[in-house]
């Protein structure tokens, strides 16, 4: 009796041993299956690496400033007895701006004609004495010379009494006022800014291995914060003779029109060098490119191709699609553009957004559907 239930409890665990390694086996086939079993596609975007005209730029930071720009002060002590302008207004060239009070010099002025009058009647009287041999020579030659002090005096107080009077140096729009009539003035006291806005400077720096690729008359292209996306073209005006001992950069200036005075001087401007001709260049979105430590590099689409060269086809009777990661040589970049220099042919198509999900030898498939499918050759 004893034994008979030892057999059957033996029996029982042997069941349940034999149930739950046919479970696990049945779980490590399943698993076996999933793996073995042909991943779905991963899906990217792509674009196709296009050969076209490429004009090289110096990339630069400048900033602009007036082609005649000043502050303006009065050269003489005084008060303010007039100010004949308003801020922001646009002066002709050698219009009154400021009037000192110049009463004083007047009366000196006056004093000074009426003695220069008085020389010049005694220089004629002495003259006609002179001829008649009237008077001594060295008589005739104190009159003249009294003449020549007199007049010299007036001159004198007359340039003093024109100081007197700021005028505008050249036309321009005048800045805000900083003196008000009955203010003292001292000789440099700031009256306004007087700004030339009808062509601007834009003073930049490149380095110094730039030079010989620099000459006057270049265009220049430019653009600033206030005013995004508009672009500004101008012309290389001089380049500087020497090259800074601290940082070796040039030092450049362009010249550009300003006909609506939209832009100020001061103001901060992103600017490219266009140098002459264009070249026939490999580009590609500077999204596919990945960078890294090791290099750049690219995942170029091809067709999958089995071991007797045949194209791979998946159940619709599409050719599989794989990528290559190929490293490559980047050159200049703009406007989401990067050059290839080396590693890559035109019409070779890469991935342009999805990088993240790729290894080498990976199954895509392509998402954007308006770029047309162009797998790289072998």
């Amino acid at each position: 009796m004893l034994l008979r239930r030892m057999l059957i409890m033996l029996g029982a665990v042997l069941v349940v041993v034999l149930a739950l390694a046919a479970y696990k086996g049945f779980s490590i086939y399943q698993q076996v299956q999933m793996f073995s079993a042909p991943q779905p596609a991963i899906s990217v975007d792509a674009a196709t690496a296009e050969e076209r005209p490429w004009q090289g730029r110096l990339p630069a930071i400048g900033t602009l400033k007036a082609f005649q720009g000043v502050d303006l002060t009065a050269e003489v002590e005084g008060t303010v007895g007039q100010v004949l302008f308003q801020s922001g207004e646009k002066v002709r060239e050698g219009q009154p701006l400021l009037q000192l009070d110049s009463q004083v010099e007047q009366a000196i002025l006056a004093t000074a004609v009426a003695v220069r009058g008085l020389a010049r009647v005694e220089y004629e009287r002495g003259k006609n004495l002179a001829v008649k041999q009237a008077i001594s020579k060295s008589e005739f030659d104190r009159l003249n010379a009294e003449l020549l002090k007199a007049e010299a005096s007036v001159a004198q107080l007359q340039a003093s009494l024109d100081k007197k009077r700021v005028l505008a140096p050249f036309a321009g729009t005048i800045g805000i006022r900083q003196v008000d009539t009955g203010d003292y003035l001292s000789p440099g006291n700031p009256i306004a800014t007087l700004q030339d806005l009808s062509t601007l400077f834009v003073d930049f720096f490149l380095p110094e291995q730039a030079v010989p690729k620099l000459a006057v008359g270049q265009r220049v292209r430019l653009n600033v914060a206030a005013y995004p996306g508009e672009v500004f073209e101008g012309e290389i005006a001089a380049i500087n003779p020497k090259v800074e001992d601290t940082t070796r950069n040039v030092q450049v200036r362009a010249m550009l029109a300003n006909p609506e005075s939209k832009l100020l001087p001061g103001m901060f401007a992103n600017l490219e060098v266009l140098l002459p001709g264009e070249q026939n260049l490999i580009v590609v979105p500077e999204t596919a490119i990945t960078y890294t430590l090791y290099g750049n590099s690219v995942y170029v689409i091809g067709e999958k191709k089995a071991e007797d060269g045949q194209v791979v086809k998946d159940d619709k009777g599409q050719a599989e699609l794989v990528v290559e990661r190929r490293f490559v040589e980047t050159g200049e970049r703009r406007e989401g553009q990067v050059v290839i220099s080396k590693g890559l042919q035109a019409g070779e198509q890469v991935v342009s957004a999805g990088q993240l999900k790729l290894d080498n030898g990976a199954h895509v498939s392509i998402a954007n559907a308006n770029v047309e499918a162009k797998p790289s050759v072998e």
